[in-house]
């Protein structure tokens, strides 16, 4: 379990653990309405470091990136809910809508994202990438060129089809009661100890 901290301290926080001698991991979005999608990306970030610190965008940037109506959960009680995953280490919440000023802050040896991030196809390769995510997009992501001149690398990770915050709110707005692709996710423990297929969004599994 990990703790909010500050953005003014967010530094003076990782140099700690940089210290002695762990390896920093940095990932940032606006976690609104957290879901598996979210859980499994932030599992595979830990796994790439000792300390996985969470950016959260705070609500304005939040508004300016998704919308007037968004967020729907408001900065503190997303990084508190993050601070409660066994993955994350730190969370601190950030004004912009891009990560430089973070980056700066934090300057890990790692920084992710997802495969969204990356460049398409045809265009030229930048030199940081992840075999599964492709070559990192700067224009998209001017955070990268930051974590590069601190001496870290960029990795994009790929996403999980079909779970995203914006999706859950077209459902929920469009009344939709289907869960998608119930029970077939993998196993997940039962209260008495079991597994049983895992249920997206917390529904009951299928058949």
């Amino acid at each position: 379990m990990g703790r909010v901290v500050a953005f003014q301290d967010i530094a003076t926080a990782v140099e700690a653990e940089r210290a002695a001698g762990r390896g920093i991991v940095l990932t940032n979005g606006c976690f609104d309405l957290l879901h598996v999608g979210h859980v499994r990306l932030l599992q595979r970030c830990r796994a790439l470091g000792d300390v996985l610190v969470v950016g959260v965008n705070d609500d304005a940037s939040v508004q300016r990136l998704k919308g007037p109506a968004r967020p729907l959960v408001p900065a503190a009680e997303r990084a508190e809910v993050l601070a409660a995953l066994e993955a994350v280490d730190y969370v601190t919440v950030f004004e912009e809508t891009t990560a430089e000023r973070l980056a700066a802050a934090v300057r890990p040896e790692v920084y992710v994202k997802g495969a969204d991030y990356a460049q398409p196809a045809a265009s030229s390769q930048q030199p940081d990438s992840d075999p599964d995510g492709g070559a990192v997009d700067d224009d998209r992501l001017p955070e990268a060129r930051v974590v590069r001149q601190t001496g870290g690398r960029v990795v994009l990770l790929p996403l999980t089809p079909g779970r995203s915050t914006s999706a859950l709110v077209g459902r929920i707005a469009a009344g939709e009661h289907q869960v998608p692709n119930a029970g077939r996710e993998g196993p997940v423990a039962t209260a008495a100890g079991g597994a049983t297929g895992a249920a997206p969004d917390g529904a009951a599994p299928g058949p």
